[in-house]
């Protein structure tokens, strides 16, 4: 039994509940919307940090960007301005020659223009001295520049094949440097070489992004431009270095099926140019096959000689214009 005494605590205690109770019941509603929206005002602040956050990282990586871009421009506008030394120029032709070697070379085939002109024409020494200088100076040279230039071709027929490789190593999970050792050993030349020099740079201690940057030194071509700012961008400032080769290697490939396309449309000009340089050359052999009396007056006669200068200079002209007229830089 519960004592008289304690029965109104008692009450007062179920009292106090229950209004308690009352209260609670009437003011949940409220509290629980403010906290609600105290939840959706943080989550709202946080989402907000969040994005602020987002745009400075993405502010700084453009900024990032664009420096690296400057720089890169920079570099490449001094490496265009400045000409490429002898040595460098038969590097890149893929000669092995010192200066001493190519000069030999100049005064071996000096004398040998040298013997031909005196044997094959009746010329006095001065005059035969005149063609073997322009022979030793000219032919060397044009070897050189010719060798040059198929080697940048088979280069840049070559490299997106390499890049490819690279794109796909790289979506393999294969590190950079195994994707350019890969190169390096089963690529056609001349991007195997270029490659194995990149991996000699990287062994001497360079980072991969400067020994990239010296491939458009050494092969001053868009294509390699292209692949060393790719390089240098995605060490600077991250990103997918597979997804931006695969664009590289898409803007290589047009660039390759554009170049095809200028050279099939300018074809039929370059022969027209090819018979309308030759026919002047074709007639005159014909001519004196025919009647050698005839044109020898151009050679033995003061007029003849002023008329074939003259000649020759328009002729010049021509070759020149119609050269500039097929010839389209990309």
């Amino acid at each position: 039994m519960v004592a008289p005494e304690v029965v109104p605590v008692v009450i007062a205690l179920l009292a106090t509940f229950c209004a308690g109770g009352i209260v609670i019941a009437l003011f949940y509603s409220h509290i629980e919307r403010r906290s609600e929206s105290r939840k959706r005002f943080l989550a709202i602040a946080a989402a907000g940090t969040q994005a602020e956050t987002v745009r400075q990282s993405s502010s700084w990586r453009k900024k990032s960007i664009e420096s690296t871009l400057r720089e890169i421009d920079d570099k490449q506008r001094a490496q265009k301005t400045s000409k490429p030394t002898l040595l460098r120029r038969m590097r890149q032709a893929g000669l092995n020659w010192s200066t001493r070697t190519y000069h030999a070379v100049c005064t071996g085939a000096g004398f040998a223009c040298l013997a031909i002109t005196l044997a094959s024409s009746g010329l006095t020494i001065l005059p035969a001295l005149g063609f073997g200088i322009a022979g030793g100076l000219l032919l060397p040279h044009i070897y050189v520049s010719a060798r040059r230039r198929r080697r940048f071709a088979a280069f840049a027929s070559e490299f997106p094949n390499a890049v490819d490789v690279i794109v796909r190593g790289v979506k393999a999970g294969l590190p950079l440097a195994d994707c350019l050792r890969i190169i390096s050993i089963e690529a056609q030349e001349p991007v195997r070489s270029e490659f194995r020099l990149i991996l000699e740079d990287q062994t001497m201690g360079l980072p991969v992004e400067q020994a990239v940057q010296h491939l458009p030194q050494r092969v001053p071509l868009p294509e390699a431009s292209f692949f060393a700012i790719v390089i240098a961008l995605q060490s600077r400032t991250g990103g997918s270095l597979s997804e931006a080769l695969g664009n590289l290697s898409k803007v290589l490939r047009e660039r390759k099926k554009m170049k095809a396309k200028i050279k099939a449309v300018s074809s039929e000009a370059k022969t027209s140019a090819g018979i309308i340089g030759a026919l002047p050359f074709v007639v005159a052999g014909a001519i004196y096959l025919t009647a050698p009396d005839y044109i020898s007056l151009m050679f033995s006669t003061l007029i003849g000689n002023i008329v074939l200068g003259i000649s020759a200079f328009w002729m010049m002209t021509g070759i020149f214009v119609m050269r500039k007229m097929i010839n389209f830089d990309f």
